[in-house]
C-alpha cells in the first residue's frame, strides 16, 4: 500500500482534545466519558469541545479515524521494488498485528464492544475505506505488472478487508494447546497469499 505520508502535517489543534479524549476512555470506557470530561482534561471549555463535536459519536468517529488511519499509515511500506503479494501480505498482516495490539481497540473492544458492531454488521468506516482504497490501488498495479490475479481490484480488496476482520477480533477464540497465535498468523499470511496470486 502507497504511504499516507512523508512529512507530518500541520498540527490541528483539535489534535490535544482527541487526545484527551483517547486519555478518557483508556481510563474509564466510552460509556463513562462526557465531552465534559474531555474539555476538563484537554483544559478548555465545554462550548470549545461543543464546537467540533456536537455529541460522543461524533467525537468517537474522527477519533477512531485518527488512530486507525495513523496506524495504517505505520504499518504500510513505500512503493518499491520486490513482489507486490508478498508486499500486500506483509502489510495486511502487520496491520491486523497492529489493531490487536492498539491500546484504544482493545480497549473499546474490553468494555465497549458494541462501538465495533456497526462497522462490522451496518456500514463501513472511514478507515475501512481508507484500507480498502489503499489496497485495490495496489492491487491495480500488480494486475498491470502481471503479479495479481484478475478481478475488479475494490472487490479483491474488500474481500481482503473483510477476511482481516475475523483475525483482528476473533483470532484468539481460535487459539488453544493444539493452534498458536503464530499458527494463526500463518494461516492469515497464506490465505491473503492465495487470494491475491494469478
Amino acid at each position: 500500500m502507497t504511504s499516507l505520508c512523508h512529512n507530518d502535517p500541520p498540527q490541528d489543534p483539535r489534535d490535544a482534545y482527541l487526545d484527551a479524549a483517547r486519555e478518557c476512555i483508556l481510563d474509564v470506557g466510552w460509556r463513562r466519558t462526557t465531552l465534559t470530561e474531555v474539555a476538563r482534561r484537554a483544559g478548555v471549555s465545554r462550548m470549545t469541545i461543543y464546537r467540533s463535536w456536537a455529541d460522543m459519536p461524533t467525537l468517537l468517529g474522527d477519533l477512531m479515524t485518527r488512530e486507525w488511519s495513523g496506524l495504517v499509515a505505520r504499518t504500510v511500506a513505500d512503493e518499491g521494488p520486490g513482489d507486490t503479494v508478498e508486499r500486500i501480505v506483509d502489510e495486511v498482516a502487520r496491520t491486523v498485528d497492529a489493531l490487536r495490539r492498539n491500546e484504544l481497540f482493545v480497549r473499546i473492544v474490553e468494555l465497549d464492544p458494541e462501538l465495533v458492531l456497526p462497522y462490522l454488521l451496518h456500514r463501513r468506516g472511514r478507515s475501512q475505506e481508507l484500507i480498502a482504497t489503499l489496497l485495490t490501488d495496489e492491487l491495480a498495479r500488480g494486475q498491470a505488472a502481471g503479479e495479481v490475479r484478475a478481478g475488479s481490484p475494490l472487490a479483491i480488496a474488500r474481500g481482503l478487508v473483510l477476511a482481516a476482520h475475523g483475525f483482528v477480533l476473533s483470532a484468539h477464540t481460535m487459539v488453544d494447546d493444539d493452534v498458536s497465535a503464530a499458527d494463526l498468523d500463518a494461516e492469515l499470511r497464506h490465505l491473503l497469499a492465495r487470494a491475491v496470486r494469478p
